[in-house]
């Protein structure tokens, strides 16, 4: 079972992120003295004394606001405390009850879910008295915390798992799970996308780039098959990057690709597949995830078939992995289904293990099609080949000389192999070993 969840809301800047990461010991929410950082709301596991909860971090809420962005960060917010069973309300101790935590707690009470205040930046003993200035909101004993020194934390821990419902037992396994990242440049789509797989606004869209700041973690099942949807903010190359928000926000996005299984990479289909394209895919490949290409917006262009053959050559004499380029309109959701089912194919096909009389006639095949090379006229001998890993897939390949063997037989083989299995887009290694020792290729 789901374990329950406990919205994070209140006004801007009152230390809500830096509080869910001392709380959950992490450093998973983006924190900035700015104002206004957090946007999404952003779920954090957390862990208190056994009892495993779930943290929906939210930016802030300011009903005087007129910027359109904030009316969409006040949506999520309340969309977080729909989806809640506890709600924690932040309010910051040093400035003192607000108009604007007074509306939080009458909403708060018209919600119907318990909720525990948290009066922030009690940075030491002396300021504890200011949380008594509180009560007035009528939500019960605030608890005095610091986010930044740790002060009361483990009191509000505890008083917020007494307010969870009653743990139930269930399956927790996540052996079938598929993490999925959707990464690329900056709006260029992807929020949209992911929207459109949710069924609904999970991630606030704007034509502003750079809306999303951090990495959105979405639970979907689609045909049976558990996924983790995660949105990331745009990637753009670090050395270009100089507000520290963006950095920090590109780190997270790589770091989404690091325990991603499968990233797609979307693109504008406008630009085509740019440079920088290019590198967010080969960073993906590094990290060991298949990786799929789609040009977004293509509805919106006049390009055709034969520009989009142009990109596919483009991908495929640039990447070695060789991933499928595909077209999408996330805005009407085109071709939406089609590149989720490529992306879990891409998933599966990462963690399948062939059989070795499988591999054994491959490769008596490819020594067919292309004799090994020779050198000082003796022959490299490729004797059998055999799958010793998945996720990604990790071969073994005995010859009788490793000195005899080249990367352009190499590249030959690997090509043929991607061919054989449907391994386009999806990281390899081949082991090259013979009778003794050992050397690694990397299909990367």
């Amino acid at each position: 079972m789901s374990p329950p969840r406990v919205a994070v809301v209140g006004y801007p800047n009152v230390g809500k992120s830096s509080l869910v990461n001392r709380l959950s010991g992490s450093r998973e929410a983006v924190v900035h003295e700015r104002a206004g950082v957090t946007r999404d709301r952003k779920e954090i596991d957390c862990d208190w004394n056994g009892r495993p909860f779930v943290l929906i971090d939210t930016g802030g809420m300011d009903r005087l606001d007129e910027d359109p962005i904030s009316g969409s960060i006040r949506e999520q917010a309340q969309a977080a405390i729909d989806e809640a069973q506890v709600a924690l309300l932040v309010v910051d101790a040093q400035a003192g009850v607000r108009p604007g935590d007074e509306e939080m707690a009458d909403l708060l009470r018209r919600s119907g879910i318990p909720v525990l205040v948290a009066a922030n930046k009690v940075d030491g003993p002396a300021d504890i008295p200011l949380a008594s200035d509180f009560h007035r909101l009528g939500l019960g004993e605030p608890v005095a915390v610091s986010a930044a020194q740790g002060l009361g934390s483990g009191d509000l821990l505890d008083r917020l798992t007494v307010m969870l419902p009653p743990e139930e037992e269930g399956p927790q396994e996540d052996d079938d799970l598929l993490r999925l990242a959707i990464i690329g440049r900056p709006n260029v789509g992807k929020s949209t996308f992911v929207n459109k797989l949710a069924g609904s606004q999970r991630v606030i869209v704007s034509d502003v780039a750079g809306t999303t700041r951090d990495s959105i973690d979405l639970p979907l099942e689609v045909d049976g098959q558990r996924l983790l949807i995660v949105d990331t903010a745009g990637m753009r190359r670090l050395a270009k990057v100089s507000d520290k928000v963006e950095y920090y926000t590109a780190l997270r996005s790589q770091r989404a690709v690091e325990r991603a299984d499968v990233a797609i990479v979307v693109c504008d289909a406008a630009d085509g597949v740019t440079s920088q394209d290019l590198r967010i895919a080969e960073l993906a490949m590094k990290e060991g995830c298949a990786t799929l290409l789609v040009l977004n917006k293509w509805d919106e262009t006049e390009m055709d078939e034969a520009d989009l053959d142009h990109e596919r050559a483009k991908v495929l004499s640039k990447l070695r992995l060789r991933p499928r380029v595909m077209t999408l309109s996330a805005l009407t959701g085109r071709n939406v289904e089609r590149v989720i089912a490529e992306a879990i194919a891409l998933g599966r096909r990462r963690q399948e293990r062939i059989p070795t009389a499988d591999l054994n006639r491959f490769v008596a095949e490819v020594v067919d099609e292309r004799q090994p090379p020779a050198r000082r006229g003796k022959r490299l001998k490729l004797f059998y080949l055999a799958q010793i890993e998945t996720g990604p897939p990790r071969f073994a390949l005995q010859v009788n000389h490793r000195n005899r063997v080249t990367r352009d037989y190499m590249y030959f083989f690997e090509n043929r192999l991607r061919k054989r299995y449907g391994f386009d887009g999806i990281p390899l290694v081949i082991d090259v070993r013979e009778r003794s020792g050992r050397r690694s290729y990397e299909g990367r």
